[in-house]
């Protein structure tokens, strides 16, 4: 009887004292900084947020685009709208990523997605009413091939990667 007690008391006083030693540790990481070297918990979600917006400028950069939205067979009138849809989509999955860059990064990334729009819009506006979306997305490309500097999808990817950059220095 002794002996069980002395042991429940035992495996007491060691839970006890694992328990306030977790508890004393715990509190000790939430008073200190984060270690040198190791990110902070709202820089990584800094840096999460660049990369998704990378991500996002590639996704609507619009050869990437075409390649992924294209259907054989439809009409030039729905491609133009599933082409802007997309688009639209994809920048509104990811608006609240905006509280983690600058200003400039994310009107840099809101004149790409008003920017990509506006050309489909343009080129669908100048082809027959009839076109097929094979050839709104034929026009597309050969227009950013002959004026690949007309797009702002490469310096908006520069623009988030260097504000990344700076953040883990």
């Amino acid at each position: 009887m002794i002996g069980a007690l002395l042991i429940a008391v035992i495996l007491g006083g060691s839970l006890a004292y694992i328990f306030w030693r977790e508890r004393a540790r715990a509190a000790k990481a939430v008073k200190e900084p984060a270690a040198a070297g190791a990110p902070s918990n709202s820089l990584q979600m800094q840096l999460q947020a660049y990369e998704r917006l990378i991500l996002l400028t590639e996704r609507i950069a619009l050869p990437n685009l075409i390649s992924r939205i294209n259907q054989p067979g439809i009409a030039g009138k729905d491609m133009q709208m599933m082409l802007t849809h997309t688009i639209r989509q994809e920048f509104d999955h990811n608006l609240t990523q905006q509280i983690y860059v600058s200003t400039e990064a994310w009107e840099a990334l809101r004149n790409l997605k008003e920017q990509n729009i506006h050309i489909i819009n343009q080129v669908a506006a100048i082809l027959p009413p009839e076109v097929s979306g094979a050839d709104l997305n034929r026009q597309l490309l050969e227009m950013i091939m002959q004026n690949p500097k007309m797009t702002l999808h490469n310096v908006v990817a520069e623009v988030l990667s260097f504000e990344a950059k700076k953040l883990m220095r």
